[in-house]
């Protein structure tokens, strides 16, 4: 079983704990220079980056006519051979950043694997592996999904036939590096995105068996839409000089996402009010999260005897059926998807226009995550989170930390 599904196995008792991004020595004298961004330098156009003629083309035919925020600003470094930690939010491009940078990076006339991106769910790596294919068109760059729940001996051929790109996640990247089927030798570049997740609990093991193959002078590049101070204490041990590209965290909350609250006086409250915003707001396309397996499978349930055409998503689900799902909510057979936070980080679905948090999240960094998936690339978006009084406290919480304001939902839903 792939890492990434194991990190539900024990989530029927789900609870919210102390800030975890503690670590041992915090309180000493430290560089506080590491929390800070020390990068400056952008660009205003595509045309500015001397990008390959063909890789500019990839880039305006993928739809993109100017950089955006954090294209402008990390691309260039890495294309300057710095290791880089880019923090991005959610539908800002963040994807096509490192994207852009890995294929400049990469000699397509040398079928040796040059960079590795490792992503933390299988779909996640298939939705960059079609990015990088996308935008790498015109290059005839290889590139390969080396995920769990999909054949060895595919991934074995494909390695065996000589690939630049490998996107993958940690579980089988680690499996075909130990069976020496993905080859270091000529890796120049190693790309981890949602790092803050990849460098916690769940996968930092994985993730440091990685390390322990990767050539000693490989660029790293960072990316995550948030990167708690333990992460970048952690960069400190494998990161050379590292140009940072941070945002603060009261800038963090999405430009044109619309956030509301509704305080319900107890749980079972929750479905019935579900069912008044679908009776009252316009939704075209919705993910509702809730905290645990069981809760998805319940409201799944209770949404399709209501006759709702309804998807369901968690991780103890193969990978067939996960694909399936994704599918159908991409080309809008299903307008409902209901998941746990597997979803919540990087799944681009561009006509999301409502994320409800059926469940207020269990750490406040999965927040912004959350309701990133509504309002990609600009477009307007809404959250609205359900409040009970024991997640009153955590709401609060949330809104300082990321200096936002979360409104109760207005009795006249045509405001919002």
């Amino acid at each position: 079983m792939e890492q990434q599904d194991k990190q539900e196995v024990h989530e029927e008792q789900p609870q919210r704990t102390e800030d975890e991004t503690k670590v041992d020595g915090e309180g000493e004298e430290e560089d506080q220079s590491i929390f800070e961004t020390n990068w400056d330098e952008s660009v205003e156009k595509f045309d500015d980056l001397d990008l390959k003629e063909e890789i500019l083309r990839g880039v305006f035919g993928y739809g993109f006519e100017k950089p955006s925020p954090i294209q402008q600003k990390a691309i260039l470094p890495i294309l300057q051979g710095r290791d880089t930690i880019a923090q991005a939010q959610s539908g800002t491009g963040k994807t096509a950043t490192f994207t852009i940078s890995t294929l400049q990076i990469v000699d397509t006339s040398s079928d040796q694997t040059q960079a590795l991106i490792v992503v933390h769910t299988r779909e996640l790596a298939y939705q960059v592996y079609k990015v990088v294919e996308s935008i790498g068109e015109y290059t005839g760059v290889k590139v390969h999904a080396c995920c769990g729940g999909t054949a060895v001996r595919d991934d074995i051929r494909k390695l065996k036939g000589g690939v630049q790109i490998v996107v993958g996640t940690p579980g089988r990247v680690k499996e075909m590096m130990k069976k020496g089927f993905l080859k270091t030798d000529y890796l120049r570049l190693f790309v981890l995105d949602e790092a803050d997740e990849m460098l916690s609990r769940g996968f930092k093991e994985q993730i440091q068996e990685i390390f322990k193959f990767l050539p000693g002078e490989i660029q790293i590049a960072l990316f995550s839409a948030t990167m708690p101070p333990d992460i970048l204490r952690l960069s400190e041990n494998f990161m050379r000089d590292p140009a940072r590209i941070l945002v603060k965290k009261d800038e963090l909350t999405l430009e044109g996402i619309k956030q509301y609250y509704v305080p319900l006086d107890e749980e079972k409250w929750k479905f019935d009010v579900l069912m008044d915003l679908y009776m009252n707001l316009e939704i075209n396309q919705a993910i509702i999260y809730c905290n645990t397996t069981k809760k998805v499978d319940e409201l799944t349930k209770d949404l399709k005897e209501k006759d709702f055409t309804v998807s369901a998503m968690h991780g103890e689900m193969d990978q067939v059926t996960r694909d399936l799902i994704m599918r159908e909510f991409r080309t809008a057979t299903t307008r409902i998807l209901i998941s746990t936070d597997l979803l919540a980080r990087g799944i681009d679905v561009q006509q999301v226009s409502v994320v409800i948090n059926y469940d207020l999240p269990l750490k406040k960094e999965s927040y912004i995550h959350r309701i990133g998936r509504s309002g990609r690339f600009g477009k307007k978006g809404t959250a609205i989170n359900f409040v009970t009084p024991r997640d009153a406290d955590f709401l609060k919480e949330i809104q300082t930390h990321y200096n936002t304001q979360i409104n109760e939902l207005p009795t006249n839903l045509e405001e919002v």
